[in-house]
């Protein structure tokens, strides 16, 4: 399964009124681990940045204004995502640029270059009810580093919210889910450290067995069926 955890930094808030990306980052994930692929531009949006807008990103109109305009990265931005899995935090934020983006070149809506798109920040909202779900927040929440993070930036956004999805959705295909350490260092590529999966195998004894078959008698009589699990059940 490829997945492409991707992020962006805009002039403003709307891309309706004339807002535009001036900063894109993809990391790639292949089976639920990190490969050395990268996507990250900045891009010229021929307009001023809001000044809110710059409080959050740092990214000036003069820094930008030698960057190559989205037309000239589209290409390359369709061939490394096309076809993957779109993991995005606020995804409704940035495919609405993203798709503005692709419109304005007269092309199909980004979004349907992705074979599924995930919204972390929807997801952390079902998993941690009336909690701060900010990037951050889930950051601190699933101790990950983000210390190094003054200002927002596409990339590492990306990066972040990488490690930040694995450990949200650990528990779908990992047994691990309690034997990871997120407070005990990083790799030299910064993830964080996995601690030895040493799982002990505990037989339960004759008397314990003997146990259980009374409860699951138990439960049988008392709601007058066999319980799904037993061997009259299965081979029915």
């Amino acid at each position: 399964m490829r997945q492409v955890i991707l992020d962006t930094e805009t002039t403003g808030l709307n891309p309706a009124t004339g807002d535009r990306i001036i900063e894109i980052g993809c990391v790639e994930m292949v089976g639920r681990r990190l490969t050395d692929r990268t996507f990250h531009y900045y891009i010229n949006p021929e307009r001023d940045i809001d000044a809110g807008a710059f409080a959050v990103h740092g990214l000036s109109r003069e820094f930008l204004s030698d960057k190559p305009v989205f037309g000239n990265i589209v290409e390359q931005l369709i061939e490394f995502v096309d076809g993957a899995e779109i993991v995005i935090h606020n995804a409704a934020f940035d495919l609405g640029f993203l798709d503005n983006e692709f419109a304005l070149l007269k092309r199909p809506p980004f979004r349907n270059l992705a074979s599924k798109i995930t919204d972390t920040l929807l997801d952390a909202r079902q998993m941690f009810p009336g909690k701060r779900n900010s990037l951050d927040a889930l950051c601190e929440r699933f101790s990950i580093s983000n210390q190094h993070r003054t200002l927002h930036g596409a990339l590492l956004d990306a990066q972040l919210l990488a490690e930040v999805y694995v450990a949200m959705t650990r528990g779908q295909e990992d047994l691990s889910i309690d034997l990871i350490d997120y407070t005990v260092g990083a790799d030299s590529s910064g993830h964080p450290k996995a601690l030895p999966i040493n799982l002990k195998v505990m037989s339960a004894s004759a008397e314990e067995l003997e146990q259980h078959e009374k409860i699951l008698a138990e439960i049988a009589k008392s709601s007058k069926k066999d319980p799904i699990w037993s061997p009259m059940s299965v081979a029915s």
